[in-house]
């Protein structure tokens, strides 16, 4: 798995155990959605962590609670 799409993944399981959407977290976490949708999208191939930062803290959880899934451990390079 790429960086990108385990990152895209734990998003998703976040927004699904907490019974969020990204939207509403980004906005919670004081950020746009769009950088993140430009993830999903393709358009972004690096995010930041800054990004991901605003989406935990929307989300309620940690950064080392976001990364904290043994699939981090194993990333493909991302080209």
């Amino acid at each position: 798995m790429k960086t990108n799409e385990a990152i895209l993944k734990r998003i998703k399981e976040i927004c699904e155990e907490k019974g969020n959407n990204i939207c509403k977290a980004c906005l919670n976490g004081g950020k746009s959605p769009s950088a993140l949708y430009d993830l999903m999208k393709g358009r972004t191939k690096c995010p930041k962590v800054t990004t991901i930062k605003s989406f935990c803290d929307g989300a309620g959880i940690t950064l080392s609670e976001f990364f904290d899934r043994d699939y981090f451990n194993d990333l493909e390079d991302d080209d």
